[in-house]
């Protein structure tokens, strides 16, 4: 698979609820009126857990912002990453809950305001992490174990970066890693074999997959020696392999990525995004909607944004050449 430059077209949601039809009003009057809001609102997720279950996980969310906006909110997931920007840019989603990069592009392609960013744990960034099921191939050091998971090389700092020497041994192995629109999938891991001096398109076997939860497995099952992913996507698959900490070893982070957020269409009204904002931020402030973002996304917290914050993503895509 080479790399290609990403391509924003076609509009692809998978069908796991409706897309929410645009009203004739959000695309603005003939007369040159301000456009009125629309009657109905879609909410686009990307897909960085098992796609399936996403929508039902995020229907208390869903649920919640119809209530508070007294208007009918729908949940759908992309296809990929890009359909996430690609939906808000084309009027058929007018909140995106995107990764850093996705939301990057929505502003700067299609005007959308970045309005909130997520925190984890408190943090506001995250690290993509480099995970194995060969340490003894890919550990400078004897693994340590850290809230029952296993890392190595210093990776059990949790900050990035950690274990990057480490990484020219990937060579020649199978590595899953998700699409060029993931910036822990994709971007930040690929730059950083680039810069250890590995042809990404000829030195590894990629091993191409969908979601977060789907490296992990890969890796735990055979499929790949070496996956991407965020940190810690291994938490999502504990439930169903408990093992999974112990035979899927964590040897390098890459250097700290923002982390992902909320962009609202630029056909809504400045006093309907201001009352999205708001309801989000205070539903992340209860325990109930603490706990239903924690299912959806591992949010901890929704936090007014920083915008300025994500031109370091853009910067490492750019040195990809995905932008």
């Amino acid at each position: 698979m080479k790399l290609t430059k990403l391509a924003l077209t076609s509009v692809a949601l998978l069908t796991l609820g409706s897309l929410a039809a645009c009203s004739s009003d959000a695309s603005g009057s003939t007369d040159g009126s301000p456009a009125a809001d629309p009657t109905s609102l879609t909410l686009a997720l990307v897909p960085s857990q098992d796609q399936g279950g996403l929508v039902d996980t995020a229907k208390p969310l869903t649920d919640f912002l119809t209530d508070e906006l007294g208007i009918e909110v729908t949940g759908v997931v992309s296809k990929d990453y890009q359909a996430a920007v690609e939906a808000m840019g084309a009027g058929q989603a007018q909140i995106g809950f995107l990764p850093s990069l996705q939301l990057w592009q929505a502003s700067d392609m299609y005007d959308a305001s970045v309005v909130l960013q997520t925190e984890r744990n408190g943090n506001i960034s995250y690290p993509a992490q480099l995970m194995t099921n060969n340490p003894d191939k890919y550990c400078e050091d004897t693994p340590v174990e850290r809230d029952g998971k296993l890392f190595c090389n210093g990776a059990d700092a949790l900050v990035g970066p950690a274990g990057l020497d480490s990484i020219t041994k990937v060579e020649g192995a199978k590595v899953a890693l998700l699409g060029p629109g993931s910036p822990a999938g994709y971007i930040y891991p690929v730059l950083a074999l680039k810069n250890a001096g590995i042809d990404t398109d000829t030195g590894i076997e990629q091993i191409p997959v969908t979601t977060n939860d789907a490296s992990v497995l890969a890796v735990y099952n055979g499929d790949a020696e070496v996956g991407f992913s965020f940190w810690d996507a291994r938490d999502i698959v504990a439930k169903d392999v408990p093992d999974v900490g112990q035979k899927v070893v964590v040897f390098a982070l890459t250097d700290e990525i923002p982390n992902d957020g909320v962009a609202l269409s630029a056909d809504l009204s400045p006093e309907l995004q201001d009352k999205i904002t708001t309801a989000l931020a205070d539903y992340s402030s209860t325990p109930e909607g603490s706990k239903i973002l924690t299912d959806i996304y591992s949010i901890s917290k929704l936090a007014p944004a920083d915008p300025s914050t994500l031109d370091v993503v853009a910067q490492a895509a750019e040195k990809l050449g995905l932008q």
